[in-house]
């Protein structure tokens, strides 16, 4: 505790820099020169007694606990509750236009607009992500909702705090399989041999269409034969070989496979039980987003400029995607604006945890209390953030609009 002497010279510096500063008093700010320091009087006594009003505007309350005497006059104290924690993010992610919101936000500059380096590593599956983040080489990783949940049920500390897409996947078919059939949906599944990636949201979509067709997985002519990969680019290259006639697919590889010659078995956009999907989650390890608030609100701040560009600037977007995705611009337009899917950093609890019921009645993982696992502050706080900085912006409004809907 200080002693009343060391209080009352804190003070006398206090007038002094304030002259300079512009925290003086009302006589400084009307142009008049303060009085010199005096021997200690009733006022000032009362003021080493009292918190000061050091808040403007006539509060009591003592804004500076914890601190030095006036020192919330200063631009330093008012800069700290927004000062970055740390400035790089290392973030991974799929071979996918999904993931389009962190290219476009690297290469539209807006992670150097919020004051971070961002730095893009390309992985092959969500076991590889969920290992980079826990062991420190990850800061944010973009992963599939339904693995994402898996994950979370198992105890891995890890915590969902945006989006990063809805829908964009379904399942192909070579085409000899649908010549000469009236069959169409999953109905073109039966007594064939189809790849998929386990614990994906690919698999869980195709799981929930075949129980809701009455169609059985095994090995019969009326039932579908599930063969599982480790990467999504394995069962979609799995196709080449002869036993294999579907496979299931995410954003761009149905475009891509469709101008091989395959064709299209389903689009789960296209399919009442599924649409509005939760596809792809951005996870942070829990520790760093509760360590690092100010990082991580930033970051979502880059993606939801990048978001913005994205609803303004198609052929500029589609630029961005192909120095990641490098496949042909017409396959990327129709992966990310013919209306299969779309790029949102919304975190979509409701949707998320409405996932999370699915699979658990698939018996894919245990029930778990999703709500401890989910932070939507983040979001939250990056949209208001900039809804303040331009309150006409109509994507923002909009944005902010579906997130108290969906919270």
């Amino acid at each position: 505790m200080m002693n009343k002497k060391r209080i009352y010279a804190g003070l006398i510096a206090a007038i002094l820099l304030a002259s300079l500063t512009g925290c003086g008093t009302a006589a400084e700010q009307a142009g008049q020169t303060a009085p010199a320091a005096q021997a200690e009087t009733p006022a000032v006594t009362a003021a080493l007694d009292e918190p000061a009003d050091c808040c403007g505007d006539g509060e009591t309350k003592d804004c500076c606990e914890d601190k030095e005497p006036n020192d919330c006059c200063s631009d330093e104290a008012a800069a700290s509750s927004t000062e970055l924690e740390k400035t790089t993010f290392e973030i991974g992610h799929l071979n996918s236009t999904a993931h389009l919101l962190v290219f476009v936000a690297k290469e539209e500059g807006y992670f150097e607009e919020e004051g971070l380096t961002a730095n893009l590593t390309l992985f092959s599956s969500a076991g590889e992500l969920v290992t980079g983040l826990e062991s420190g080489k990850l800061d944010v990783a973009l992963i599939g909702s339904v693995p994402t949940l898996t994950f979370l049920s198992q105890g891995h500390d890890l915590t969902v705090f945006g989006g990063a897409m809805t829908n964009g996947h379904g399942y192909v078919i070579k085409k000899e399989f649908t010549e000469g059939t009236d069959a169409k949906g999953v109905e073109l599944l039966k007594g064939r041999n189809v790849a998929s990636v386990k614990n994906s949201v690919q698999d869980a979509e195709l799981q929930i269409l075949l129980k809701n067709a009455g169609i059985e997985i095994g090995e019969g002519e009326d039932q579908v034969n599930i063969v599982y990969f480790d990467s999504q680019k394995d069962a979609y290259a799995a196709l080449a070989n002869a036993s294999i006639d579907a496979a299931s697919v995410y954003s761009p590889y149905a475009s891509l496979a469709q101008s091989q010659g395959y064709e299209i078995v389903y689009r789960c956009s296209e399919e009442e039980a599924l649409q509005n999907q939760p596809c792809c989650r951005q996870v942070a390890p829990a520790a760093d987003l509760a360590a690092n608030p100010n990082a991580y609100t930033a970051f979502e701040r880059a993606l939801l400029k990048a978001y913005k560009f994205t609803q303004e600037n198609e052929d500029k977007t589609i630029q961005d995607v192909k120095q990641y995705i490098d496949i042909e611009e017409d396959l990327i337009r129709t992966e990310v604006y013919g209306g299969y899917g779309t790029s949102n950093p919304d975190p979509d609890k409701q949707g998320t945890a409405a996932l999370k019921d699915s699979i658990v009645e698939l018996g894919y993982t245990e029930d778990f209390d999703i709500d401890s696992k989910f932070n939507t502050d983040i979001y939250k706080n990056a949209l208001e953030s900039l809804i303040e900085e331009n309150p006409d912006d109509a994507v923002y409004a909009a944005q902010k609009k579906h997130f108290d809907e969906f919270e």
